[in-house]
């Protein structure tokens, strides 16, 4: 009988220390940000929505993705979408209206005289990059993303 609840014992204590490595295994991928999961949602705008994508950047092919898609979507954003944004990025697509899952990413940037500010959807950042004294110039990047609209925020 003490042999069998020693082993009981040790069985328990393994398992336990197995359920403790995975649970913190699974801790320590999440706090890097692993980018192909739930740590590569943002928040992002559609015509004054504000919706939860998913994405991650595809890495530089032969042959550009942009030049060969054309039917690509845009992804305005202040900052590279590898760093903090200091405002939502604006999509100019979701599913059902013209969807692609490749984006370009597209970076804004407020000309002097204008203070930065919050987009909310395509037509208001066209509209600044507008006319004679454009609020913002939109600066095109070769980067592009794998992004997918995963709902309402």
């Amino acid at each position: 009988m003490r042999g069998t609840s020693v082993t009981s014992r040790i069985g328990v204590i393994f398992v336990t220390g197995l359920v403790f490595v995975a649970l913190t295994g699974s801790a320590a991928l999440a706090a890097q940000g692993n980018t192909n999961g739930a740590a590569g949602q943002m928040p992002a705008f559609y015509e004054g929505e504000l919706f939860t994508v998913n994405m991650f950047e595809v890495p530089a092919a032969e042959g550009s993705l942009i030049d060969n898609n054309p039917s690509i979507n845009t992804i305005y954003a202040s900052n590279d979408l590898d760093d903090e944004q200091d405002f939502v990025p604006v999509i100019d697509a979701i599913q059902g209206e013209g969807f692609n899952p490749l984006w370009q990413q597209v970076l804004i940037v407020f000309n002097d005289g204008f203070a930065p500010h919050q987009f909310t959807s395509e037509a208001e950042v066209l509209a600044a990059a507008a006319g004679a004294n454009p609020e913002i110039t939109l600066v095109e990047t070769d980067e592009v993303y794998r992004c997918s609209v995963v709902g309402p925020n």
